[in-house]
């Protein structure tokens, strides 16, 4: 029997290419996750249970959450808001969700309590999802993060040093005067500079910003149901929706998403069309 041996070299190609394939590290993937801003702080009824109708229908791979889950503030009726929470998201329990700590969600040590058992992490906490590595740092109890939460920060980035593409989530945008005043002298932003981070995202304002400070991107995520401040117009960032974040190895791309009516008008715009007030003109 005559051998084909152009056949067996294209197969022995085939092989090798499909053998190198599965030899890639789980980063080399791509994927991409949604970023969950404010329910409370005011909670405008519909609102959260709309953006994560949208969010489920983009199928990602986890959501990441800012903070403010419950309206809280009150130790007698906390267990009640997170059981009211949990019916909200029974439909969506297959999809992995990362919760911040807001200043609504944690107020006193049996708040923390609650935050830690509904939640199922700790006020601060850390994790990788294939290259990226996520550092969710807690502000819940301080307008600005304290020595021990910036060590803590330090400590995990420094751990974590080989992962390519490196981002930090608070509640409170704690760093947010100094970006706006493209201040770079205060600490959160040397670490962030020192271990390669591109990414600090927070929550607390209800509203979209973005400002690039020496080429890390700070961004406020827009309202998931508190309410609307200022104008209250989208141009200036005062809007209903989500941020979608498509992963390919190391670019990251950060797509804004109004909701639909009868919240928004679905209108979706990329990050760097957006400044320190709203869109930019």
């Amino acid at each position: 029997m005559r051998c084909n041996w152009d056949a067996i070299r294209v197969l022995c190609l085939l092989l090798a290419a499909a053998l190198g394939a599965m030899a890639q590290p789980a980063g080399a993937g791509n994927f991409r996750f949604a970023i969950l801003g404010d329910r409370t702080g005011g909670n405008q009824p519909g609102v959260y249970e709309q953006v994560w109708r949208e969010i489920a229908a983009e199928r990602p791979a986890f959501v990441l959450g800012v903070g403010d889950t419950i309206e809280g503030m009150d130790d007698a009726t906390a267990q009640s808001q997170w059981l009211q929470v949990t019916r909200i998201l029974a439909p969506y329990r297959s999809l992995p969700l990362y919760l911040a700590a807001g200043n609504h969600d944690i107020w006193s040590p049996g708040s923390e309590r609650l935050f830690r058992k509904f939640s199922g992490r700790a006020p601060h906490y850390s994790f990788n999802y294939q290259h990226v590595h996520f550092t969710v740092l807690d502000n819940s109890r301080s307008e600005q993060f304290t020595a021990a939460e910036l060590q803590f920060l330090e400590n995990d980035l420094r751990a974590s040093s080989a992962k390519p593409v490196k981002i930090i989530v608070s509640h409170r945008p704690s760093w947010v005067l100094h970006a706006a005043w493209e201040n770079p002298a205060f600490e959160l932003h040397r670490l962030a500079k020192k271990y390669g981070v591109k990414y600090v995202i927070a929550g607390h304002l209800h509203m979209m910003l973005y400002v690039n400070l020496e080429g890390i991107s700070y961004l406020s995520a827009p309202s998931a149901g508190g309410h609307l401040r200022g104008s209250r117009k989208y141009e200036d960032g005062w809007l209903f929706g989500y941020i979608l974040v498509e992963v390919r190895g190391t670019e990251v791309r950060l797509q804004i998403k109004e909701l639909k009516p009868p919240h928004g008008k679905g209108r979706i715009s990329p990050m760097e069309e957006w400044g320190r007030a709203g869109l930019l003109r």
